[in-house]
């Protein structure tokens, strides 16, 4: 009679910590594998110049490349040159790089005044809360997201990449819909960087 007791109450936990989960997956539609193949969750951050607030949404119809990172990172900053680089290249040709900065120890002026230091040209965003780690579901900094025109991601990278080589640039091209001509002409950039490394303080490392 007690084996039956507890198989019992054993067994009640069971269907209570069950239900309980599955109320949880109920109630949070918006939890899901945020990886390449499925559509980039919107989010919010704040123009460094003005504050105002901008959403993934405002970007519809585009190709972007969104890059999470922050000042106080050493790979993130180690890939910001071939980042603007690579922006010089394709941002004409419909590639829209948005910089998402995550500081909460450096306020939006702080990060502006970095970003105009070093002549960095392409849309950067602050989001102090970091709210977008959790949305993109970050393992670390820097992570960056490859979205084309129907907001579908490609590509996820983990850490820094040498953005203007023409490993990293093809898939863009591909999206571009530039012609072999025009990759002929980009490949300039594989020829500026080839041999050259992105060197990262092993003191900044994440």
């Amino acid at each position: 009679m007690k084996q039956k007791l507890q198989w019992f109450v054993v067994g009640a936990v069971v269907v209570l910590i069950s239900g309980l989960l599955g109320a949880g997956l109920a109630f949070t539609p918006d939890l899901f594998l945020v990886a390449e193949g499925t559509s980039a969750p919107n989010f919010k951050a704040a123009r460094l110049a003005t504050g105002d607030t901008v959403t993934l949404d405002e970007f519809e119809g585009k190709t972007i490349l969104l890059n999470v990172w922050a000042t106080w990172c050493g790979p993130c900053v180690a890939e910001m040159p071939a980042l603007q680089r690579l922006h010089e290249a394709l941002g004409d040709q419909g590639l829209t790089i948005v910089a998402v900065s995550v500081d909460d120890a450096v306020d939006r002026a702080g990060v502006l005044e970095w970003v105009t230091e070093r002549n960095l040209t392409f849309t950067h965003l602050h989001d102090r809360s970091g709210k977008i780690e959790r949305d993109y579901q970050t393992t670390g900094l820097p992570e960056t997201f490859l979205i084309d025109s129907n907001g579908v991601i490609i590509r996820k990278v983990i850490g820094a990449a040498a953005w203007d080589e023409p490993t990293q640039t093809a898939p863009i091209r591909r999206l571009l819909g530039l012609s072999d001509e025009r990759r002929a002409n980009d490949a300039e950039l594989g020829q500026a960087v080839d041999g050259a490394e992105i060197e990262i303080p092993d003191d900044d490392a994440t």
